[in-house]
């Protein structure tokens, strides 16, 4: 079974910071990508961030130059360092994972979610 779990929401003012960590934990055999998306009350669930196992990286426009996406492969773990937050930014964060998982020698695909973290940034 593979997990994923989010830490590093909170709530702060507006042009604060935050950052968020995911650590995926299981039977990985590797992962290809790592991201985040946001949802806001009302609203769909949006790209905000996306990682693969190379350098290449994504933006949403909304968030280019105020936000990184980073990860630690060794520690299957990526990173979300959001700076000069808005209030429109506020909602909750979720962590996704396309990766490779093996099992008594079987590989699946899987494309894994985390719980979600709430981030609340004030005006």
């Amino acid at each position: 079974q593979v997990q994923l779990v989010e830490s590093g929401g909170g709530l702060v003012q507006a042009g604060g910071s935050l950052r968020l960590s995911c650590a995926a934990s299981g039977s990985i055999f590797s992962i290809n990508a790592m991201g985040w998306y946001r949802q806001a009350p009302g609203k769909q669930r949006e790209l905000v961030a996306a990682a693969t196992s190379g350098v290449s990286t994504n933006y949403a426009d909304s968030v280019k130059g105020r936000f990184t996406i980073s990860r630690d492969n060794r520690k299957n773990t990526v990173y979300l360092q959001m700076n000069s937050l808005k209030p429109e930014d506020t909602a909750v964060y979720y962590c996704n994972a396309d990766l490779v998982a093996v099992t008594e020698g079987a590989y699946r695909y899987l494309e894994v979610w985390g719980q979600g973290t709430l981030v609340t940034v004030s005006s």
